[in-house]
């Protein structure tokens, strides 16, 4: 079968397209035959061995599948041979074919295209978990959300405005901004134009946000604190700018805050029944027409690099997919 192998550390334009071994569906898996891959910033720092989980090499990346169902393994009861399917496979959607356990593995809606299924099974599941399972998130609360018009900045805006929170976007340009205003931004904030924490303060009567949602790190979690409301609940998702920062335990107590960190793939790993409802909740919601990814680009899988490299440059908004 036809897959992206990386076999080196690497940047995103030398990824190539090789011919593998077929994959099979081992006891409680499924093997899916690939209809789209959703692309993430995660891929792009498994490429340069910068990510928490290092695979052995070589390895196939890709973390979002959507397809139909080809073979089960021994044991499988969740779905069935022929079914629509999305899943968070962990590694091998960018290739014809991938095998996943059942556990990881959701029914596709007939409304919902198999694009728009590769875009869901992580940066929806990641924001809704930081932003209800974590921090609680109530109507009326005011959300700040960075790289908002990102993949899992834009699901945090939609989530957000979907539950009743006021949503302060922050991103770079109007265009960018834009988009953030149609998936429910209230309050818009040109980060290369103005400082973003007493502008939050001024939109806020001083109070500040309830809820910060950061998957940018670096100076931007240490500006958020500036503009944190009393017992705020600070979200850590990632850390897009490539730089981790170090929080003094004092500015913790200073307003009785929270500090959050997410790790969405332990979620499976711990509390499988959470990531069942998660998954509930967010197709709920979609149903409803109160949440939709937005897909920028698709890709043939020849072009994983140009995909990664665009999530590089920090030049994407929404999701960037790829079909074999």
């Amino acid at each position: 079968m036809r897959a992206v192998v990386v076999d080196r550390l690497m940047k995103p334009g030398d990824l190539r397209v090789s011919e593998v071994a077929e994959c099979r569906a081992g006891p409680g898996e499924v093997l899916l035959s690939v209809e789209a891959a959703g692309c993430n910033f995660s891929d792009l720092l498994m490429l340069r061995g910068e990510y928490q989980d290092k695979p052995e090499l070589p390895f196939i990346p890709g973390r979002e599948a959507a397809g139909r169902v080809i073979e089960v393994g021994e044991g499988v009861q969740r779905v069935n041979v022929g079914d629509r399917v999305l899943a968070y496979s962990g590694l091998g959607a960018f290739a014809e074919r991938v095998s996943v356990h059942q556990s990881r593995v959701y029914a596709l809606p007939d409304t919902m295209d198999f694009a728009v299924g590769a875009a869901l099974p992580i940066v929806y599941p990641t924001s809704y978990a930081g932003l209800v399972d974590l921090a609680g998130l109530r109507p009326g609360d005011n959300l700040l959300v960075h790289a908002a018009a990102g993949g899992v900045g834009l699901a945090a805006v939609q989530i957000g405005h979907a539950l009743g929170a006021r949503v302060i976007a922050t991103a770079g340009g109007a265009e960018k901004l834009a988009v953030a205003r149609r998936a429910g931004a209230e309050i818009l904030i040109d980060y290369r134009e103005e400082d973003f924490a007493p502008r939050v303060l001024a939109e806020t009567a001083g109070r500040g946000a309830d809820v910060i949602y950061d998957s940018v790190g670096g100076e931007t979690t240490n500006r958020s604190l500036r503009c944190i409301a009393w017992k705020g609940r600070l979200v850590v998702v990632g850390f897009a700018s490539g730089e981790i920062p170090e929080i003094r335990a004092n500015r913790i107590l200073l307003k009785n805050i929270a500090v959050l960190g997410l790790n969405w793939p332990r979620y499976c790993a711990e509390e499988p029944q959470t990531v069942d409802g998660i998954f509930a909740a967010l197709m709920a919601l979609h149903s409803q027409g109160r949440i939709a990814p937005l897909i920028e680009h698709i890709h043939p899988l020849e072009e994983a690099g140009v995909a990664l490299s665009a999530l590089a440059r920090r030049g994407t908004v929404g999701k960037r997919i790829l079909v074999p």
